[in-house]
């Protein structure tokens, strides 16, 4: 009896074990695809001066990740949902690679743009490739908790490419950093193909839905105006993570408080430090009180207050900078409840493609992007000096964003961490 109990133990705990492999390597991915997606920001002077752009055409060119990543949330639910992520990730991871390579590999600003499009595409797959795996292979009770897990992997990634790719870019230039970055997406796309699975070969799980069933499940979610709510709300909270910590923070940090750009760097990496942080801590906290609404209002409020102090505190001294972008991240990572929300508001059949639906409104943020470079071209005396006042008044898009999430809460229908669907 004591045999077969060591035994069964022993399957439980390989079982457990394979299960968070396949997940972690799904967030390996979306590690990996975040610093793609950060990495202009550290080499964006040599990116202008060797494409002779200025800054509304740097925040286009950036901008074509999400292009392609916002619409395709819609497809990428669907896929997820009839066809798994095995093979959609391992191509996905694959597109990501090319795309790196792309981006540097050629001294015409439309190879540059094609590459920046394909890293968009792979990346498309990979938050809701993962949230897919792991509604697949790990408890469905603590969701929030590992969706803000995930998402704190993704924050690495950045945390990486402010730390380490500057790094690397200062040691051997923006072309072999972005070749290593191309090579390491390579080994990750072959490792997919031989280490995911689809579904637990043992588990119970429904006849998988067809396309139609899953469209006219995208057509009901589409029709939900709470869905649309927590979408916006979720996009509303990553825009100023997309316009000062992806693009400008580095820029920004330079320019209006003398920082170098590795000192820059590594205060821009406080704000994705303060969401790995912030992200399992809010998922934890959010399931431990079955709330949602609440910690995400406070959330934001908290957000908009660090924010403001960096952009518009007079006097402030540099060294304040970097705990208070680290504050910004933690507060502003209440952002990841609202994909638990998306998922509570959907059926256990279209769960995929509701956290799809939200994904893409999140990622909209991305898509005006480009209005932050238009305004700081706008502000400034000149296509190239940008002053601190410039800065400001550009940046002023991120307190306000936040402060209009606090009004869209009182809107969004407490889910209470359940499904009611």
């Amino acid at each position: 009896m004591d045999l077969m109990a060591k035994n069964r133990a022993l399957r439980v705990f390989k079982s457990w074990g394979a299960s968070w492999l396949i997940v972690g390597l799904g967030a390996v991915f979306y590690s990996y695809e975040s610093l793609l997606r950060q990495s202009p920001s550290v080499m964006n002077l040599e990116l202008m001066h060797h494409y002779h752009i200025n800054a509304t055409h740097f925040a286009h060119l950036v901008a074509y990740y999400y292009y392609v990543y916002a619409p395709m949330q819609l497809f990428v639910g669907l896929l997820m949902d009839r066809y798994g992520p095995k093979w959609l990730l391992s191509m996905a991871a694959f597109s990501c690679a090319l795309g790196a390579y792309l981006f540097v590999a050629s001294d015409l600003l439309l190879v540059a743009e094609v590459g920046r499009f394909m890293v968009g595409l792979g990346s498309s797959f990979a938050f809701v490739g993962v949230l897919k795996l792991a509604t697949l292979w790990l408890p469905e009770e603590r969701f929030a908790i590992v969706s803000g897990s995930i998402m704190s992997l993704g924050m690495v990634g950045c945390l990486f490419g402010d730390l380490g790719l500057t790094s690397l870019v200062d040691a051997v230039g923006w072309r072999s950093a972005s070749y290593y970055a191309s090579l390491f997406g390579l080994f990750i796309a072959v490792k997919m193909v031989f280490v995911l699975k689809d579904k637990k070969v043992d588990s119970k799980t429904p006849d998988i839905p067809s396309l139609s069933s899953l469209s006219k499940g995208l057509a009901g979610l589409i029709k939900n105006h709470q869905i649309w709510i927590n979408g916006l709300i979720g996009g509303l909270m990553w825009l100023p993570v997309s316009i000062f910590a992806e693009t400008w923070g580095v820029f920004y940090l330079q320019n209006v408080y003398h920082l170098s750009r590795q000192s820059a760097g590594d205060a821009c990496s406080m704000v994705f430090l303060g969401w790995a942080v912030g992200g399992p801590l809010v998922g934890w906290l959010s399931d431990y009180i079955q709330q949602r609404r609440l910690i995400m209002t406070l959330g934001a409020a908290l957000a908009a207050v660090m924010v403001s102090i960096v952009l518009y505190l007079p006097g402030l001294s540099a060294q304040w900078v970097f705990p208070l972008l680290f504050f910004f991240g933690l507060f502003n990572s209440a952002q990841v409840i609202v994909f638990a929300v998306g998922r509570e508001l959907s059926s256990q059949y279209n769960a995929g493609t509701a956290l799809a639906l939200t994904n893409m409104l999140v990622m909209f943020a991305g898509v005006i992007q480009p209005v932050s470079g238009f305004l700081l071209d706008y502000f400034s005396d000149s296509g190239s000096a940008y002053t601190p006042l410039s800065y400001q008044l550009a940046l002023s898009v991120l307190p306000i964003a936040l402060l209009i999430t606090v009004v869209l809460s009182f809107f969004l229908r407490e889910t209470y961490g359940s499904r009611n669907v």
